[in-house]
């Protein structure tokens, strides 16, 4: 059996969060390097490694992850306007090798961010 990631020990309470969402499906958690004052990384429970392991059974499931982070901006006060974003591969900065969806927000974000 593969090692859990570290998004996986977070969702099964093994490595304390600052937990602001869950549900059946994702989880929900203030990252630890923030680079907004708002930033909350939105995980599915199931281990996807990046956007390019995604097949066609998991487009609710991705759909779900969005949904939920319209739902935090709107808990935490992000009327004036928050990023999504997901990071696939090296190159696209992903470093934890399950897919998330970051949850920026809380100042105003710059263009283009990379």
């Amino acid at each position: 059996m593969p090692e859990k990631t570290l998004f996986q020990k977070i969702a099964d309470r093994e490595i304390p969060s600052d937990m602001v969402y869950e549900d059946d499906e994702c989880i929900a958690f203030r990252d630890i390097q923030p680079q907004a004052p708002v930033h909350i990384l939105v995980v599915p429970r199931k281990p996807i490694p990046s956007l390019d392991d995604l097949t066609k059974e998991d487009t609710r499931l991705v759909g779900h992850l969005i949904v939920c982070a319209t739902r935090i901006a709107a808990q935490e006060g992000l009327g004036e306007g928050y990023r999504t974003v997901f990071n696939c591969g090296r190159h696209g900065q992903q470093t934890v090798p399950h897919l998330h969806l970051h949850l920026m927000g809380g100042r105003q974000l710059r263009w283009p961010p990379g």
